[in-house]
């Protein structure tokens, strides 16, 4: 494969993984209501996220509009907590493998009311702040591309093998679903089996019993 080539591969991966990498979405959600969205992350990636109630109206915020908003890990491990806040934010490195989450609890108002919710949530390289990396480095253009080209590549790379490691975790899964399986089918057969026989002595003594054969 040429350089050329091999850079517009690259490029296109980079293309693709901001877009799995970089969630922002808006949302609506009515009083009393509950809304999670999860995020599968790798263990030491990093996690950045942004939420924020939209003002329906000109002005200040209606009392109506407040959130609590928690985000957990696989486990049940609290990352953030907001109680009663029309926005906020959170920063966190992954210390376990699979899918966070991040729930949102509209309060309970009469008369209901829906609120619009802008939540943006982004881990590994497009959770850094390539901003600041190039003020502090007083780099080239060309230099902070490469280096976050350089990033997006050593990303993917760990994202691979992490995708790998849950693809054998799912095969062990099922060898092990497979196996239960099996035994659980001969056990029930040779339970069966020893009923129906267990029956046909049964009746064999009762009809031998009563002289009918």
């Amino acid at each position: 494969m040429s350089t050329l080539n091999l850079g517009l591969v690259l490029i296109i991966l980079g293309f693709m993984l901001e877009t799995k990498m970089g969630e922002s979405m808006r949302f609506e959600l009515d009083s009393g209501q509950t809304k999670c969205i999860s995020e599968d992350i790798r263990t030491n990636a990093m996690s950045v996220g942004k939420y924020a109630i939209v003002n329906p109206h000109q002005g200040s915020l209606p009392h109506s509009h407040k959130l609590t908003v928690k985000v957990s890990s696989p486990y049940g491990h609290s990352y953030h907590i907001g109680e009663d806040v029309d926005s906020g934010n959170f920063a966190f490195t992954a210390t376990e493998n699979g899918a966070y989450t991040s729930c949102f609890w509209a309060i309970n108002h009469q008369p209901p009311v829906k609120i619009t919710i802008d939540f943006v949530w982004r881990t590994g390289v497009a959770a850094k702040d390539w901003s600041q990396v190039a003020k502090k480095g007083q780099v080239d253009t060309m230099e902070f591309e490469l280096k976050k080209l350089y990033d997006t590549v050593t990303y993917i790379h760990e994202e691979m093998y992490y995708l790998r490691e849950r693809e054998e975790e799912m095969q062990h899964l099922n060898k092990e679903t497979n196996s239960t399986m099996a035994a659980l089918s001969f056990f029930s057969i040779a339970l069966c089996l020893s009923v129906a026989g267990l029956q046909v002595w049964h009746l064999k003594t009762f009809f031998q019993r009563k002289k009918l054969l």
